[in-house]
């Protein structure tokens, strides 16, 4: 490609790139009069203070000090608005979803990077995804799955019990990075039917470490987030790439080169299981997942499908990557969340113990046994309630619209607010983690971890909020028609390790400090200073 051609096209994108950023400063809005905190930068806004609080605090307590309605600021000084009113959320999710897409913009950097899948594709192709992928997720191809995951579970067990030893004091393990590990190789088997992790050492493949460098990578080039939707209104998917390709930066190179090893082995993976299916069952059962995995099923499912549903190769491809992206470290980090709390409640972790302990009898459960243990139920739920992997999720308006709210905020001009107008082009956050925790509808106790809330009725202002969460009237796996598809696939595998390590060891706290930090995902590190994901427990044999 010529260079000059890139230079001409680049000086477009920057000088449109130049106008957005400077109307943001001279043209007045009508979301100035929604209160919210002063802009601490005129670069970042709000950015960094709100992805760098401890485990996402920072959005659940500017909705205590302005409300279920906040105005931010983003990068070079956009208008945001941060949302936990119930019925306002109602509209952005599901009545209005249409006029509040994931992306206004023609694509965004997901789109880019990943491929047109369930996460980035938009309206007619996104509901034809979803149509040919809801099926996939059904209960009766997760209780088939059950084993899969006891399997791998229990592998993860004996690598941790040879690692803790029979000394009564135990050893310090991280767990997180051992869920990490765990879940991996658990969305690997079910979900592609290709195998990560062997155990025994401490690597995996490339596809592998492609996947744990994406979001630490994406993280050191963040900004590409803002540019390319803007970009995308002027330049294809295709030159936008040969640019980034082009700028001499580590970190950005990086982020290329693990979206093409990605793109490449989805595909190499995709079709091997096209060739194991044209030679049938017997073939299958001698591959990772036994046929049972998920991208089996999608595939048979898909060539059955009449030719105006099929899913293209490309969108094959980008399902497999944002499988994995989506799952592995949501789930990991809310099971290292489990033990961490659990470890500083020796009690609940007691009666946790107690319950699966008798329920498995030394025999791994069922996927209705699994369902059926109401402590082990209600801790997860709790945790996903009160800590929630994903703080917040955005949406663009893609014309002017109006917020109803369940409850009128006052303005910044005094006056009583019954809806908030929503500008074309305006970035909304969906506050999950402070609808989750709104002491209005959940109680006075709604930032403390009981899990025996979710043993009881819930609170009538709950139920007559109608939170719009596809789980138990919380927003953590998103709700409408853009909902975590996978959230049962993510419910299984957190009962199957939890019920799988709480019988097997005793979690303990050590004397290290231990600080959750939000990026794309809630994580943990040992002490303020450190950013990397990590988290200590002493852990020692439950004595038989």
């Amino acid at each position: 490609m010529e260079p000059s051609f890139l230079l001409v096209a680049g000086a477009a994108g920057l000088l449109f790139v130049l106008w957005r950023i400077v109307r943001e400063f001279i043209v007045k809005s009508p979301v100035d009069n929604v209160r919210g905190p002063p802009s601490p930068s005129s670069l970042v806004g709000h950015i960094v203070e709100f992805f760098e609080s401890q485990g996402g605090q920072y959005s659940r307590q500017l909705a205590e000090a302005y409300g279920s309605v906040v105005k931010l600021r983003g990068i070079l000084g956009a208008r945001m608005l941060l949302v936990a009113d119930p019925r306002a959320l109602h509209s952005l999710l599901i009545k209005d979803a249409e006029a509040y897409p994931k992306c206004p913009a023609p694509f965004d950097e997901f789109m880019l990077l990943l491929g047109p899948s369930l996460l980035t594709t938009e309206r007619g192709q996104h509901r034809r995804q979803r149509k040919q992928l809801n099926p996939v997720f059904s209960i009766a191809h997760l209780r088939n799955m059950t084993d899969i995951f006891y399997h791998i579970a229990g592998r993860t067990c004996k690598a941790i019990d040879y690692r803790v030893g029979p000394s009564p004091d135990g050893e310090l393990i991280d767990v997180n990075g051992w869920m990490a590990r765990t879940t991996l190789e658990m969305l690997g088997q079910a979900a592609l039917g290709y195998s990560f992790d062997n155990f025994v050492d401490d690597s995996t493949d490339a596809f592998g470490e492609s996947l744990k460098s994406f979001f630490p990578t994406y993280s050191q080039v963040a900004l590409i987030g803002f540019l390319i939707p803007i970009m995308s209104y002027v330049m294809p998917c295709w030159l936008i790439a040969a640019i980034l390709r082009a700028i001499p930066h580590a970190e950005l190179q990086k982020m290329m080169r693990i979206s093409s090893v990605m793109a490449q082995r989805s595909k190499e993976i995709i079709n091997e299981k096209k060739m194991a299916l044209m030679k049938g069952d017997d073939e299958l059962k001698h591959k990772v997942g036994e046929g049972k995995d998920l991208m089996s099923i999608l595939l048979r499912a898909n060539m059955l499908a009449p030719e105006e549903e099929k899913l293209t190769d490309e969108e094959l491809i980008a399902q497999m990557s944002t499988f994995m992206l989506a799952g592995m470290d949501t789930t990991s980090n809310a099971l290292t969340r489990v033990l961490h709390i659990l470890a500083q409640r020796p009690e609940e972790q007691e009666r946790l113990r107690a319950e699966v302990t008798e329920a498995r009898n030394g025999n791994d459960l069922t996927y209705d046994a699994l369902d059926r243990l109401p402590y082990l139920d209600a801790v997860c739920r709790e945790t996903l309630r009160l800590y929630p992997p994903v703080a917040a999720i955005g949406r663009g308006s893609s014309k002017d619209m109006k917020l109803p709210l369940h409850t009128p905020i006052v303005g910044e001009d005094g006056t009583i607010m019954h809806e908030v107008p929503v500008p074309a082009g305006i970035w909304v956050l969906v506050n999950i983690q402070a609808s989750n925790c709104n002491p209005d509808l959940w109680g006075e106790d709604a930032f403390e971890w009981k899990p025996d809330r979710w043993l009881k009725p819930f609170p009538t202002a709950l139920e007559d909020a109608r939170i719009p969460g596809v789980y138990s009237n919380l927003l953590s796996f998103s709700g409408g028609s853009r909902s975590c598809i996978g959230f049962k696939f993510s419910q299984l595998e957190m009962k199957v390790v939890l019920s799988l390590l709480i019988s097997s060891f005793k979690f303990e706290m050590t004397d290290k400090p231990i600080v959750w930090k939000t990026s794309a995902v809630s994580f943990p590190t040992m002490g303020e200073e450190s950013t990397k994901p990590e988290l200590l427990l002493k852990v020692t044999r439950v004595k038989a």
